[in-house]
This record gives structure tokens, C-alpha cells and sequence, in this order.
């Protein structure tokens, strides 16, 4: 059982060639293919459990030419367009409020009190988006993807704290977050915030994994 692992292995090995993910590439695969042969305890023909494999995964070319494009993609679309959807969401949340406090508008203030009476809804779906983020970049990029969850999780950070910081000096008035703004909301707050990079990473590897 043990043979058409190694066969396997080693081929994806020389196909990789010097792939500077070679040693973690090799590792999942073998845990994939160790799967396989667990499935297929009952099954003593080497070439039908080669079959089985190559089935399941793609054979060892087909693998080593899939890492191989993903070397020559560029990241940077993926990352700007994450950190742009944050902005958005920001921007749109901090327009909101600005209105809300600034004009006496009352389809503006229903809208509002529906938003600030659901926070734990709105959190959730911030959530959702972070471990989208890591999703995409696991499944579009795999291995390669970590230095550029880091970088995008760092950059699209940036409006989180910029707000938590502008809150806390007081430089946005605490009232402008009425009823929000309460010491469980604010404690809320550093935790999830604390979470969102275990919660993209955690996404990462959905997307690494279903990219295989």
C-alpha cells in the first residue's frame, strides 16, 4: 500500500522541482493520498489504487504544472480588492453615522435604529467576510497564499483601528455611537478584532484545502 504513495510522491517531488513550497505541498498531498489508501484497505492492485489516486487529485504533472502557475500570478488584484471592500464598508458605516448625526432625516434614523438594534447580525456578517477573504486567497493561490493573507489581513486592518483609535481619544464624539457604545459593545469589539485573523486563517486553509 505504501508503494504507490512513495511512486506517487516522489514523482510530484521531481515535478515541483525547486517550488519554494515543495516540503508543505508534499506533506498535504501525502495526507490526501494516506486518505485514499484508507478508502481502498480492501483493494490490493497497485495500478487500481494509482488510478484511484490520480482520480482524485490529478496526476503528479498535472499537480506540479497547477503550483508552477500559481508562482507566475500576480496577487495584487486579490489583495486590493479585499482591502478596498473594507474601505467600502467602513466608509459606507462611518457615512452613515456622520449623516445620522448631522441630519434630522427620518428615513435615516429608522434605518439606524434598525442597524444598531441587530449588532450582533452585523458583527456575524463582518465575520463571514473576513473568513471570505481567507477562503478566496487559499483557494486561489494555496500554499503561496500565506504572505499574502498577512499583508491583506495587515492593510485591511487599517480602518479598524484608525476608528477604534479616532473613538477612543474622543476625536469622534461617544455619542455619535448611541446606543452602541457600551463598555460589553466596546469589550465585544477587541475581541473580535483579536479573532479576525485566527477566523481568515482558519478560512485559508477551507480554501487551500478545496483547491486541491
Amino acid at each position: 500500500m505504501e508503494r504507490p504513495k512513495n511512486k506517487f510522491l516522489e514523482e510530484l517531488e521531481n515535478g515541483l522541482g525547486h517550488h519554494e513550497d515543495k516540503k508543505s505541498i508534499l506533506m498535504e498531498y501525502e495526507i490526501h493520498i494516506q486518505e485514499i489508501l484508507l478508502e481502498s484497505y480492501d483493494c490490493s492492485d497497485e495500478n487500481e489504487i494509482i488510478e484511484r489516486i490520480i482520480s482524485r487529485l490529478g496526476s503528479p504533472e498535472e499537480i506540479a504544472a497547477m503550483w508552477k502557475q500559481e508562482l507566475s500570478v500576480t496577487p495584487s488584484n486579490m489583495k486590493w480588492l479585499f482591502i478596498l471592500m473594507n474601505i467600502l464598508f467602513f466608509g459606507g458605516g462611518s457615512l452613515l453615522t456622520l449623516f445620522h448625526n448631522l441630519f434630522q432625516w427620518n428615513w435615516l434614523s429608522v434605518v439606524w435604529s434598525h442597524l444598531t438594534a441587530i449588532p450582533a447580525l452585523i458583527a456575524f456578517i463582518y465575520m463571514f467576510f473576513w473568513a471570505l477573504l481567507g477562503y478566496e486567497i487559499g483557494k486561489g493561490f494555496g500554499h503561496g497564499g500565506r504572505t499574502l493573507l498577512k499583508k491583506t489581513f495587515l492593510l485591511s486592518l487599517i480602518p479598524n483601528l484608525m476608528l477604534m483609535v479616532l473613538t477612543v481619544f474622543e476625536i469622534i464624539p461617544h455619542s455619535w455611537f448611541e446606543p452602541l457604545l457600551t463598555k460589553t459593545f466596546i469589550i465585544a469589539c477587541i475581541m473580535l478584532t483579536i479573532l479576525l485573523y485566527p477566523i481568515s486563517w482558519i478560512g485559508y486553509r477551507w480554501g487551500r484545502k478545496a483547491s486541491i
